[in-house]
């Protein structure tokens, strides 16, 4: 994979925890992934049907708004496309938010994506993860375990909800946390899209 380092980034080999609120326990009885929004039926996945779907490895580059960049992560996960298939869209959809935990409310984080980029191998629900340093491992707590979605690397890395819990299928883009508290919509590293 090609390593290219976005303005204003400096690389690093670890990969470093970032994130506001608490980190929540997981219990899997409780646990759910919601796929809803503007799609015909409403749709509630399991942790265990959520596993059983097809898996995907890739190797995904990750830059943090907050300047680092990690180059050269392998991750295995169930790639947004395969969730896709448990739901039909309603005409227009071009923009999802996929919510994760926040202090106490399993929807209280939200970020806002274009759909068509997201249909790739590096558009991942990703549940352990490998690097040059690292053998095969879960995602520890405070990444988001026990799901956590890794975007493809032309987004900032804030645009990767930890503790995921489901997916909003929208026509029209909405800001999400971090687009309401001044950051930027599209947050593309290479253009340096950091704030509004």
């Amino acid at each position: 994979m090609k390593k290219q380092l976005p303005p204003g980034q400096f690389e690093t080999e670890k990969w470093p925890i970032l994130h506001t609120g608490d980190v929540p326990e997981f219990n899997e009885i409780t646990w759910n992934f919601r796929l809803f929004g503007e799609v015909k039926e409403e749709k509630s996945l399991s942790h265990k049907e959520i596993m059983e779907l097809p898996k995907t490895i890739s190797n995904v580059n990750m830059h943090c708004v907050t300047t680092w960049s990690k180059f050269d992560t392998t991750f295995e996960g169930i790639a947004l496309r395969e969730l896709l298939k448990f739901v039909e869209m309603n005409e227009g959809v071009k923009y999802i938010k996929i919510y994760g935990y926040f202090n106490g409310d399993r929807f209280g984080y939200s970020a806002n994506l274009p759909l068509e980029p997201l249909l790739g191998d590096d558009s991942l629900f990703v549940y352990r993860w490998k690097d040059k340093n690292h053998d095969w491992q879960d995602i520890d707590p405070k990444h988001g375990y026990p799901l956590r979605f890794i975007p493809p690397e032309v987004f900032y890395l804030w645009k990767g909800s930890k503790w995921v819990s489901g997916i909003e299928f929208m026509k029209v883009d909405e800001a999400g946390f971090w687009e309401e508290r001044g950051y930027s919509m599209t947050a593309n590293p290479f253009k340096e899209e950091r704030y509004r």
